[in-house]
C-alpha cells in the first residue's frame, strides 16, 4: 500500500481570553452651596419735629 504524504498547514492560533475585573474608582465632587439672598425691605421711620412761631402782628398804631 501506498501512503501518501502528510498535508501540514500552517498553525491556527486559539485565543481564549480571560477577564479579570479591576475597580477603577470614579470620582464625582458634589458641592453643597448655601445661599444667602439679602433682599431689602423698606421700614419708614417718622420724626416728629416741633418748631415754635411767633406770630407778630405788628405794633398798633391806632386803639381798638
Amino acid at each position: 500500500m501506498f501512503c501518501p504524504r502528510p498535508v501540514i498547514c500552517p498553525p491556527r492560533c486559539v485565543v481564549r481570553d480571560c477577564f479579570i475585573p479591576r475597580v477603577v474608582p470614579y470620582i464625582h465632587p458634589v458641592v453643597h452651596v448655601n445661599r444667602y439672598n439679602i433682599v431689602n425691605v423698606p421700614r419708614h421711620i417718622y420724626r416728629p419735629i416741633t418748631r415754635n412761631v411767633v406770630v407778630d402782628p405788628g405794633y398798633p398804631t391806632h386803639c381798638c
